[in-house]
């Protein structure tokens, strides 16, 4: 009984445990977004008064409404939803196909194909930077929805590719053999037989891309003026009153603004995040 007694003690610690380490990790995660949500709703002279308020006594909106008519925030969110739209229907497209290449032939040319885009994982925007400014300036797709949507793909297409093809070597090519053996050919093959069962690693690369591309700071400060997206905007804020001071509440709004869509959709992909990587990640 005293063995049976001290193993549901140690049962019950390390449960406790867990809630606890649970909590604190999660109090961690949780407070700063927690603290970034209320600062966009606190007047801005209330930000600083003490004792600190973690709930708002006046609660406005008017950060939001200072956004949307003098910082064009409408516009800034149709660009970022038209640069991103296209980037992940177009990128996801021709990764799909490329990622299916990678896996089905095999030649020396086509694996060094393919570990040659893995390896440019490695290198930083930085680097490639100035070079690619002036490129996109000679062939004149700096400062347009062409240039960036391009510069974005090009930024997806390595882990994309990776998690696809890995997925796709899952797949049995007896499926693809039985379908030619009913007559479809090598398109009725791919676009009915392979993509349709694709479908769980897409969805995951779309979500995490959606993701990269939101947060995607460089690529939209560096090569674009007139064309502005969210990202970039919270650097962008008018100062109000004072000419040396921050808007945190201001910054606060366009970081949440930022903020929830990415919540949203971990909140509600998060399980097909986690399979699809693990789907696609078992293999290299």
């Amino acid at each position: 009984m005293d063995s049976d007694r001290m193993y549901k003690v140690y049962r019950w610690g390390v449960t406790a445990g867990r809630w606890v380490l649970f909590g604190l990790v999660s109090f961690l995660i949780l407070f700063p977004v927690y603290w970034i949500f209320i600062s966009s709703i606190t007047p801005p002279g209330e930000l600083f008064k003490t004792p600190i308020d973690y709930v708002p006594d006046h609660p406005t909106l008017s950060s939001y409404q200072f956004l949307i008519e003098n910082v064009r925030l409408l516009s800034k969110i149709g660009n970022t939803i038209v640069i991103i739209g296209v980037t992940l229907v177009v990128g996801t497209l021709f990764c799909a196909m490329g990622a299916y290449a990678f896996a089905r032939f095999r030649s020396r040319g086509i694996s060094l194909a393919f570990a040659f885009i893995v390896a440019t994982m490695l290198i930083p925007e930085v680097v490639t930077a100035r070079p690619l400014y002036e490129f996109m300036q000679k062939v004149h797709l700096f400062d347009t929805y062409q240039g960036l949507i391009l510069l974005y793909i090009s930024a997806i297409i390595p882990f994309t590719v990776l998690i696809l093809r890995n997925f796709v070597g899952e797949i049995p090519e007896s499926l693809e053999e039985a379908a030619a053996i009913d007559g479809a050919n090598f398109r009725q093959r791919l676009f009915y037989v392979v993509l349709p069962l694709m479908k769980p690693a897409i969805a995951t690369v779309c979500i995490i891309n959606f993701i990269t591309c939101l947060n995607n700071f460089f690529t939209p400060l560096y090569y674009s003026n007139g064309i502005q997206v969210l990202s970039v905007a919270i650097v962008q804020l008018p100062l109000r009153d004072n000419m040396y001071g921050v808007p945190w509440d201001l910054v606060s709004a366009m970081g949440w603004i930022i903020l929830l869509p990415i919540i949203l959709f971990v909140a509600i992909f998060e399980k097909q995040i986690m399979d699809g990587i693990m789907a696609g990640g078992v293999k290299a």
